[in-house]
């Protein structure tokens, strides 16, 4: 498969029946307990393979973890964490690599099979397609805040419950459907991968503002000044791809360019799928979704925040 709309993750085509979809995602630590932080690394790693419509086979930790300074009990309930995560994905952990680094550095390179006609790609947006958001966003606010010791127990549950959360349910329902595209939305934020997608299609991607959903509390950790770093950065990179109608809270818009862990996927299907998409969805044991756009003819810019 080309590289040239920079997929959520590398496809090799084995026969006509079958492919290997390739990722790897791994980072330093977002909350404190240990196997939470495992659970979500795993979540995230795979969630690329979702986002192509595949499922995860089997999975390879990398650890770089600093030696003498934490406990090895610690790495071991990273790995617990990670683990059990796998196992809900049904994905094999087959082994990892390690090697000694001054800052703790967590995730997996992970393969996943699809078969090609399953196949969802982030450049087949089409005119008229409904965007559908199966996460609410905010999680790189919220984390911030915890890093500054600003997040409340119950915040710290929201947040962490959303990372945890595979996108499973969301890529069997999306495949079902017959989506005509996807991503997950992680580093880049919500505005970050709409871009990606935008420009992969050859389409503009029309965002409602006051339609995305947030995290419980990402609007007091913005309001209290917690902006992680890749928020400012993805802000200063995506305003050249994106038109601006909305007269939506400044804070609102800045929210979308904050970078997500293991966030939800965003995906493009003709309106008359949409129900079709809700109904499997639920039976795959999805909760919540949210329309938060629609997909136009390409115009000025790739993305129109209205």
């Amino acid at each position: 498969m080309s590289s040239d709309t920079v997929d959520d993750a590398g496809v090799y085509l084995l026969d006509e029946e079958s492919a290997l979809v390739f990722t790897t995602d791994f980072f330093t630590p977002v909350v404190d307990d240990a196997r939470d932080f495992g659970r979500i690394a795993a979540a995230n790693a795979v969630s690329d393979v979702y986002a192509m419509g595949g499922s995860p086979l089997i999975g390879v930790n990398i650890v770089c973890f600093p030696d003498g300074d934490l406990p090895p009990e610690l790495l071991a309930e990273i790995l617990l964490g990670s683990r059990e995560k796998m196992d809900e994905a049904g994905a094999a952990v087959v082994g990892g690599h390690s090697v000694s680094d001054r800052e703790l550095k967590f995730g997996l390179a992970v393969i996943g099979k699809v078969a090609p006609e399953r196949l969802v790609r982030n450049s087949g947006a089409a005119e008229g397609d409904v965007l559908v958001l199966t996460k609410p966003i905010g999680t790189g606010v919220m984390t911030t805040a915890l890093k500054n010791e600003a997040l409340d127990p119950e915040g710290l549950a929201r947040v962490t419950a959303v990372m945890s959360e595979l996108n499973r349910s969301a890529s069997a329902a999306m495949v079902e459907a017959a989506a005509d595209a996807a991503t997950d939305v992680t580093g880049f934020g919500l505005l970050g991968h709409a871009v990606g997608m935008a420009k992969a299609g050859g389409v503009t991607l029309e965002l409602d503002v006051a339609s995305v959903p947030l995290i419980e509390g990402a609007m007091d950790a913005i309001s209290a000044g917690y902006r992680a770093g890749g928020l400012f950065s993805n802000q200063h990179y995506y305003r050249k791809f994106t038109k601006v109608k909305s007269r939506a809270d400044a804070l609102l818009l800045e929210l979308l360019n904050d970078p997500q862990t293991s966030g939800g996927l965003l995906v493009a299907l003709p309106e008359d799928r949409v129900e079709v998409f809700a109904a499997a969805y639920a039976e795959a044991g999805g909760e919540r979704y949210w329309r938060i756009g629609r997909v136009l003819p390409r115009g000025e810019k790739p993305v129109v925040l209205v």
